[in-house]
């Protein structure tokens, strides 16, 4: 038994490097997925799309010999695009926002072939921002680095912007949308905003995975939003969303938390067909609690 636990342990720590580069790229995911459902109330799927396009530009770009970084802010700045088309498409014909989003990311698949011109491309060999870090020589720690160093940029950005007038023009558009444009705010413009940084921080995620793992696919973004959305559910039950900062790390702490628990099931054993099934399950049973702990109370009075 103990023999076991040495021998999952063993496994578990051997990969957490690797995980935590990757938990710290797909944190940007989370955060894609919590602008627009927390800060704006605005129920939106366009990360799933965003993220693969973000990957095809990056690598269409580094293909192209252009600066990685440059092509990193292609990517992200695609995603802006794609996040505004979901939000002016709910604004301008009154669709829904989830359709509004699911109708985006279909089209982005077939952009994301007419920008690649085939299903995948390959960029090994091209400079990527991992380089950036030459005395590191681990690949693991360049990587944690540089996408470390990407996550509190943003996040120091983020915060001061919703301390601006805009931001906190957006954040009273998700409080309460009617109420803001009694006020005199551009719900419009906010919601616009909004909901294209998000898309722009999920491409911006495709492409510092493409650069991270050397190539890009059109189906890479498949299951990114029920790992993002797990990565919000645990951060948010971890360090709460009482305050914008708290509001703002919980996708970061729930990302590094969600995909060190997957090492762990993995070092245990747990076939990694199964994993998709178990995220779906725990996120299903976290979106659930509230209703179950208030049928609990009821039961008991």
């Amino acid at each position: 038994m103990s023999h076991d636990l040495a021998g999952i342990f063993s496994g578990f720590i051997g990969l957490v490097p690797i995980t935590l580069a990757q938990s710290l790229i797909l944190s940007f995911v989370a955060l894609a997925i919590m602008v627009p459902f927390r800060l704006l109330n605005f129920q939106d799927l366009t990360s799933e799309g965003a993220f693969p396009l973000g990957g095809a530009v990056c690598a269409v770009a580094l293909a192209g010999g252009l600066n990685p970084w440059l092509a990193l802010l292609l990517g992200a700045a695609a995603g802006f695009v794609a996040g505004c088309c979901t939000a002016a498409i709910h604004l301008r014909f009154k669709i829904h926002s989830l359709l509004a989003g699911i109708l985006v990311t279909t089209m982005l698949y077939s952009i994301d072939l007419r920008i690649m011109g085939r299903p995948n491309l390959s960029v090994f060999g091209a400079p990527s921002v991992y380089d950036a870090l030459p005395a590191i020589s681990d690949p693991s720690g360049a990587k944690i680095a540089v996408a470390g160093g990407c996550v509190v940029i943003v996040l120091v950005l983020l915060e001061l912007f919703l301390k601006t007038e805009l931001g906190t023009a957006m954040r009273a558009v998700g409080a309460n949308p009617d109420m803001a444009e009694a006020q005199g705010i551009a719900v419009a413009r906010a919601t616009l905003v909004g909901v294209g940084a998000a898309a722009a921080f999920a491409a911006l995620a495709g492409a510092l995975m493409v650069q991270s793992q050397g190539f890009a696919d059109v189906n890479m973004g498949l299951g990114v939003l029920i790992n993002g959305l797990a990565s919000l559910m645990i951060g948010e039950a971890l360090v709460g969303r009482r305050s914008v900062t708290r509001q703002l790390l919980a996708p970061v702490v729930g990302s590094i938390a969600y995909y060190q628990l997957v090492s762990l099931c993995l070092a245990a054993g747990m076939p990694p067909p199964d994993l998709k099934l178990a995220t779906g399950v725990f996120v299903m049973l976290m979106l659930a609690l509230p209703a179950l702990r208030r049928g609990s109370a009821r039961a008991a009075a």
